[in-house]
């Protein structure tokens, strides 16, 4: 019986340790996730080195928590690992291709490479985002070049054919990818057609000005 106790004390002090360091690391998971959220909401508003000083915060706060999960290995590829990870990717990469910068390779960010690919594609639908707002202030000086990186990020996505248990959901991402690069295609041809009849209309009234004088 004794050497009984002896293991059951020797799992549970494992399993504590284990778990201490499991309720850390989701503290930490959950401060990168508010992080970067604030980061992609200050990008919107133009407030850029905002956004970098709240990513630079994230990717502490990930390192950390890297750094807690050394030796658990189970804990570290876990889901809540994974969409922390996802989420630092995504800001990191919207403020990059918002401000027509390179993108972060993922070992830069220090994240895996199914968050990165989740990342990438969940930036879309903030590049979607950006180019609305940018086609409600009359600004269409970027909206073909973000829409092409749409598109490229699209099919890049759809070449990573593996299985959901390696990708993380990766699927249904992509799924959604091509769910918001049709409607912004379709807004944006609108536009587009919108503003040549605009001009178009705006020529024949100053030549219909210019012949009445």
């Amino acid at each position: 019986m004794q050497e009984l106790e002896a293991i059951g004390e020797e799992i549970q002090l494992y399993l504590s340790v284990k778990d201490a360091a499991r309720e850390k690391a989701l503290r930490l998971c959950r401060e990168v996730i508010r992080y970067s959220a604030n980061a992609i909401h200050s990008i919107h508003h133009q407030q850029k080195a905002q956004a970098e000083q709240l990513l630079n915060s994230a990717s502490k706060s990930l390192n950390e928590m890297s750094h807690i999960l050394n030796g658990h290995d189970d804990l570290l590829y876990s889901r809540f690992v994974h969409d922390a990870q996802k989420e630092l990717a995504e800001g990191y990469i919207t403020l990059a291709l918002i401000n027509d910068e390179a993108i972060p390779e993922p070992k830069a960010l220090g994240v895996n490479y199914p968050a990165y690919l989740n990342g990438l594609g969940e930036a879309v639908g903030e590049l979607r985002r950006y180019l609305l707002d940018s086609l409600r202030r009359d600004d269409l000086s970027r909206c073909e070049e973000l829409l092409t990186t749409m598109d490229n990020i699209y099919t890049m996505l759809m070449t990573m054919d593996f299985p959901e248990a390696i990708t993380y959901g990766l699927r249904r991402t992509s799924d959604a990818v091509r769910g918001i690069l049709e409607r912004t295609r379709g807004d944006l041809t609108m536009a587009l057609r919108q503003k040549q009849f605009q001009t178009r209309l705006e020529t024949l009234v100053k030549q219909a000005d210019h012949e009445a004088n």
